[in-house]
């Protein structure tokens, strides 16, 4: 059996090794020469799936290790006979973390004590979106949640849904949606000029779905007007060769790593790896949770005299401080500009380990019930 496979898929010989030949190739240079003589194909979102890379070849199944999909033509692989897998919800979590540690300094950076004095507007309720929807909930944030699709679907079942422009009168927008080009809620600079015109200087906009979905062109312009929003974003139109003038507007910039915890990564894999065990009728014995290693950090400690909100903004940053990205991203695009590319693809190849708030566990001493209840919404693990 021979795998051909992105290059950067996490622990591919752990979970895909026993199982055929490994040819690890480069993900975003792929080609049909490639993948000519393989039975299977594991990508991640940088290679397009379709006819003109698949067809004369014997691959029988592909599977991609992300949430999204949009790079996979699946109604050709469904009418061609070959077995198609994702990993919905991967790193969903990892995602939320970023969004919300985002937050965190954004309600510094406004003088915001309290950040759940903040409300927070999600465009797509999806795995990410419901996901973080729940959390912030937890934390006592008022969010609104936009979804017309799920709404649609769901009928009187669904949750709450507001509209677009309601979504959009919150302090913090942040988009999680697909990235659809048809039909009736097409996501394709969803927020182009009118919409990003509606959004004022005390808001925050983030996006970490694809950066497709905002109108480069129109954000430039936007961010170049009187009383322009703070911007946050980790996608890109036409990664890696992303706009430069755009890097140097935003308040933070990052390399599409929103969903690159370790956890995160092993569970697109293991994802993947079961599909493919079902696939071919094997057992499917391996778990991400056997191949992590210790953290880094393990522990952190605060006593009766810790502040609530101070000491989650420190286990927070400790996990994850999207500082430290913007600055690499930034340092990475001052290049010149045909090495901007390149430099983009190794700011994900080699990112460094980072670990979810579930590897960290916080030793409470003598603090309030709120403040173990916040730990324990954020994700954290508790030892009292």
């Amino acid at each position: 059996m021979r795998i051909v496979a992105d290059e950067n898929i996490p622990l591919l010989d752990s979970f895909f090794g026993d199982i055929g030949e490994i040819h690890r190739v480069s993900g975003r240079t792929l080609s049909a020469s490639d993948v000519q003589n393989a039975d299977i194909l594991l990508v991640r979102s940088v290679t397009r799936v379709n006819q003109a890379l698949l067809e004369g070849s014997r691959v029988r199944f592909v599977g991609t290790c992300t949430i999204g999909t949009d790079h996979v033509d699946q109604q050709w692989l469904a009418s061609s006979g070959i077995t198609f897998s994702a990993a919905p919800g991967c790193n969903a979590n990892s995602v939320v973390e970023y969004v919300m540690s985002v937050i965190s300094l954004h309600a510094e950076r406004r003088g915001v004590a309290d950040w759940s004095k903040l409300s927070v507007g999600i465009v797509g309720a999806g795995n990410v979106g419901g996901e973080l929807a729940h959390k912030l909930e937890r934390l006592g944030f008022d969010v609104l949640c936009c979804d017309p699709p799920r709404a649609e679907r769901e009928g009187d079942d669904s949750p709450d849904f507001v509209s677009l422009e309601e979504a959009m009168a919150c302090d913090v927008v942040t988009l999680h949606t697909p990235l659809t080009r048809e039909g009736d809620h097409a996501t394709l600079h969803l927020f182009g000029q009118e919409r990003l015109s509606a959004l004022k200087e005390h808001q925050l906009l983030i996006n970490t779905s694809r950066g497709e979905v905002i109108d480069t062109s129109a954000l430039l312009s936007r961010l170049d007007a009187p009383n322009a929003p703070a911007v946050v974003l980790d996608v890109w139109e036409q990664e890696p060769r992303i706009h430069a003038e755009l890097l140097e507007k935003v308040w933070l910039a990052t390399p599409h790593i929103a969903g690159y915890s370790l956890e995160g990564k092993v569970q697109g894999s293991e994802m993947v790896y079961q599909a493919l065990s079902r696939y071919m009728g094997l057992p499917a014995r391996k778990k991400a949770g056997q191949f992590l290693p210790e953290p880094a950090l393990a522990k952190l400690s605060f006593t009766s005299a810790a502040q609530e909100m101070d000491s989650a903004n420190i286990a927070i940053r400790a996990c994850y401080d999207p500082r430290r990205d913007d600055a690499r991203m930034r340092l990475a695009m001052a290049l010149p500009a045909d090495e901007r590319g390149p430099a983009f693809d190794r700011l994900r190849r080699d990112y460094p380990v980072r670990r979810e708030f579930s590897s960290v566990k916080i030793q409470l001493k003598g603090t309030s019930k709120s403040m173990q209840d916040t730990f324990r919404a954020l994700g954290f693990k508790l030892k009292l």
